[in-house]
């Protein structure tokens, strides 16, 4: 029962029941009927189906905190509020737990540990490091823009994206379309009026019957391929081979060498200025680089700052890092403010992204459409060659 006397049910996870019937007084219940759930009365897993929390969830669960936070709620009182307000159910579970952990004594950032996989190793430690220095809401803070700085950056790609996607969507259909619908009906005609075809109408014919009898083989060889695409892009060999090739293509190399230095700089910007010693930053920041080879670059750097080198000397030496990076970098070891120059970089490099977004996209749509006009040009003129040899064997007549 609750305080107001009405009737509450629900499920809490507990070693027993006593422990059950204390944390329900704790939460200011009045415990009637404790009992262990049976397999009838258990709660259905359905977490499977539960969508991981998006950026922009976090960064709503950052500044609701900090909101919250400074208007001088206790923790305990703001997870609370929290878990019951957000929307994600994955995260709200998550918050509900934190909440529950740090009543019985754990620190946030140990509550916090528990759920990696949502936070990130990069909240956790600023966690950390707010908890030790007392500013636990600016720690929220800063978090709360690494979030919608991520935020819209994914955001922006995608938009750009959209147009693309859609041109390559159709291209596929109306190749289908033309090749199992068409090409078939021609077919026939050509069948009829009998001759010998040409080379490229026999191939398209011959294209357009396997599409037509074995469409299945097609599909499943479709996705086999797709998947083994995917296991392969997570693989070692090939998060390297695809990095390379990323870095070697000249409108995707700026895009993702202006990327992964906006954020790169921004991370490492973030982490300082909440106290985390620069190598532990670097630590960090090398987990949140989606380019290997960048990845690889930053832990080059950790160690070789490690044992006492400038970090832009380090990254001018990785050389693949623009020159604007270890430039001011420089600049910024030089008159001690590191962190107030990481975030300038970041600035610069965060407009420039959207420009290299722009430019990527720009590029692909041509592309895209000039291919589709290739492949159904020559669907057009294998079927209109036959279809000239019979003309001009008419005018001959």
């Amino acid at each position: 029962m609750t305080s107001a006397g009405a009737e509450q049910k629900g499920s809490l996870s507990a070693d027993d029941i006593g422990e059950a019937t204390r944390e329900l007084k704790n939460r200011g219940l009045l415990p009637v009927t404790v009992a262990a759930q049976s397999a009838l009365s258990k709660d259905i897993n359905i977490s499977f189906l539960e969508k991981k929390p998006k950026v922009r969830d976090l960064s709503v669960f950052c500044r609701s905190f900090v909101s919250i936070l400074d208007a001088g709620v206790p923790v305990i009182a703001a997870l609370a509020m929290l878990s019951e307000q957000t929307e994600n159910t994955m995260l709200s579970k998550a918050i509900a737990d934190i909440r529950i952990k740090v009543e019985t004594g754990e620190s946030l950032t140990q509550a916090m540990s528990r759920h990696t996989n949502i936070f990130g190793e990069m909240c956790i430690s600023l966690v950390s490091a707010g908890e030790a220095s007392g500013s636990l809401s600016t720690s929220f803070y800063r978090m709360a823009e690494q979030y919608e700085k991520d935020a819209k950056i994914k955001g922006m790609i995608k938009k750009a994206s959209i147009y693309p996607s859609v041109i390559l969507v159709v291209t596929i259909a109306v190749v289908i379309v033309m090749l199992a619908v068409v090409v078939p009906t021609f077919e026939d005609i050509f069948n009829q009026l009998g001759g010998e075809l040409p080379a490229l109408t026999r191939g398209v014919v011959a294209v357009s019957g396997f599409i037509k009898e074995r469409w299945y083989v097609l599909a499943a060889f479709a996705v086999a391929f797709i998947v083994g695409i995917r296991l392969f892009s997570r693989s070692t060999p090939g998060k390297y081979l695809f990095a390379g090739i990323a870095l070697k293509l000249p409108v995707v190399r700026m895009f993702v060498t202006k990327t992964s230095s906006a954020r790169m700089t921004r991370t490492l910007s973030t982490l300082i200025g909440s106290g985390i010693p620069i190598i532990e930053g670097l630590e960090i920041v090398s987990n949140t680089m989606s380019n290997i080879i960048f990845r690889d670059a930053v832990i080059r750097a950790r160690d070789a700052v490690a044992m006492g080198s400038s970090l832009s000397e380090t990254l001018k030496a990785a050389k693949i890092f623009p020159p604007l990076v270890y430039q001011m970098l420089a600049i910024g070891e030089e008159s001690g403010n590191i962190e107030g120059m990481l975030a300038k970089i970041a600035d610069y490099y965060d407009a420039e992204s959207e420009a290299a977004t722009q430019a990527l996209m720009s590029m692909l749509e041509p592309a895209i459409i000039i291919v589709m006009a290739l492949v159904v040009g020559v669907i057009i003129m294998s079927v209109m060659m036959p279809m000239a040899g019979m003309y001009g064997q008419l005018e001959n007549l």
